[in-house]
């Protein structure tokens, strides 16, 4: 399934056959709503939490976040719009890339074209909708998994300073009660793309700190 809980699960399941307990926790995006639904249900495996420009569906202001025009992809999706972008993979993807990003060209020819293909594939496309279909369900499960009890690992919450910002932290404290907050300048929604030596430094010495 696609909603995030079932997805949690998922990383739940891959660990216990690696026979790992306990882990530190990195996400982006949608994997911040993955990372959260699967810290809520295992929260001693969750050692520290890195969370990175994303909300979380129904926490916080996220109402509000839906109002936002950028985020029409949020409900575009079904069989007619997957019909929209066939062949036309390119041109859905490049608007992330350049409405998303603080400088565009950070985003080589050779990534756009690899990643273009990527979603080119048969039922591609229809998986990465079917993401954003879940997100009504993930924000009825999420709220369950508030009602029972913030976070309570040291998460960190980093946004870009042309994309969430301050919001990620703020979105975070809502389900966590020792969020440290971060921006990163000059970056928009692709931290690792646009300013990776930051980024990384900034989750170094975040996971670091908990040795």
């Amino acid at each position: 399934g696609y909603d995030k809980k079932t997805q949690g699960q998922d990383i739940a399941g891959v660990l216990d056959a690696l026979k790992i307990d306990k882990v530190d926790l990195v996400t982006h995006d949608i994997g911040n709503m993955v990372g959260y639904a699967f810290a809520a249900e295992h929260r001693d495996r969750i050692k520290r939490f890195v969370l990175m420009d994303a909300p979380i569906p129904g926490i916080g202001p996220w109402e509000e976040i839906l109002k936002n025009p950028l985020l029409w992809h949020f409900r575009f999706g079904g069989p007619d719009m997957e019909r929209l972008v066939a062949g036309r993979e390119r041109i859905y993807l490049d608007r992330f890339w350049n409405e998303f990003s603080a400088t565009p060209a950070k985003f080589s020819e050779t990534s756009r074209e690899h990643y273009a293909k990527l979603y080119a594939l048969p039922g591609a496309m229809h998986a990465g909708f079917s993401q954003f279909a879940a997100f009504d369900q993930d924000a009825i499960d999420d709220q369950a998994f508030l009602a029972a009890g913030k976070l309570t690992m040291p998460i960190l919450a980093i946004g870009g300073a042309k994309s969430f910002g301050t919001t990620m932290a703020a979105v975070m404290r809502f389900t966590a009660t020792d969020v440290t907050g971060a921006v990163v300048a000059n970056s928009g929604h692709w931290l690792m793309e646009e300013q990776p030596d930051a980024t990384v430094k900034l989750v170094r010495d975040f996971l670091d700190a908990g040795k």
